[in-house]
């Protein structure tokens, strides 16, 4: 299976440095599952000072994010990434982080990883300009109803969320379908030694060996937890 480029465009590079040169990410990238580049944006910046934002017509506080820098910015890599995928951009898509975007859940993530290209753009200051949203974003994703400062910390959490998912990074088969939100159920309870501590003792089942036990015994606390915390959920199980 070729693996999953990220080309990420932000004002802030040195941010993503931490986050990607650890745990799942890094081997991921070390086991050449995926590819990520950091784009600055002010590289792409016309004006002397690299300028990326300027004042919103009509007035308004804040400033916005400038069209031309991301126009020549999107342009530039998908070109570079058409001439080493030979023209492959049917699996393309560029994306824009955004407190307006489409809620990100486990199911999205599960078809995103199925694509060979994505392009983030970190949004910043009070926005982007709507030109930027209208003719070269596919796709909004907003990470929660809550607002952050820029589009990194939610690009971060992409990355993260799809990279596990792709075959070949985790470890084992079931650290991946046993996990909470796979199933549209929160993950069971986890145990482990010792037997007993403090007079608080590992249930039973879990140490039977009795495997089909133990699996019924997973499903019923999933479904136990879910229901208590995430109900929601609930209602997009078949």
């Amino acid at each position: 299976m070729p693996k999953l480029i990220f080309d990420i465009i932000t004002i802030f590079p040195e941010m993503f440095k931490s986050v990607f040169s650890e745990s799942i990410i890094k081997r991921a990238i070390k086991k050449k599952k995926i590819e990520i580049n950091i784009f600055n944006l002010r590289d792409f910046s016309s004006d002397k000072h690299k300028k990326v934002d300027d004042k919103p017509y009509g007035g308004g506080a804040g400033m916005v994010m400038k069209p031309e820098p991301i126009f020549r910015a999107i342009e530039y890599v998908k070109s570079e990434r058409a001439i080493f995928m030979g023209g492959a951009n049917q699996k393309s898509k560029v994306i824009l982080l955004t407190p307006q975007g489409e809620r990100l859940t486990q199911g999205l993530a599960n078809k995103l990883s199925k694509l060979r290209h994505l392009i983030l753009i970190c949004g910043h200051y009070e926005g982007v300009d709507e030109r930027v949203r209208k003719y070269l974003v596919d796709l909004e994703i907003s990470i929660g109803d809550y607002v952050l400062t820029g589009g990194e910390i939610p690009a971060m959490v992409l990355v993260d969320c799809i990279t596990r998912l792709i075959p070949g990074v985790l470890g084992e088969k079931e650290s991946l379908t046993f996990e909470s939100f796979q199933g549209n159920l929160l993950e069971y309870p986890q145990y482990t030694r010792p037997k007993a501590y403090r007079g608080l003792k590992v249930p039973e089942v879990l140490l039977s060996g009795n495997h089909k036990r133990i699996e019924k015994w997973k499903r019923h606390q999933a479904l136990k937890i879910t229901k208590q915390k995430r109900p929601d959920l609930l209602k997009r199980i078949v």
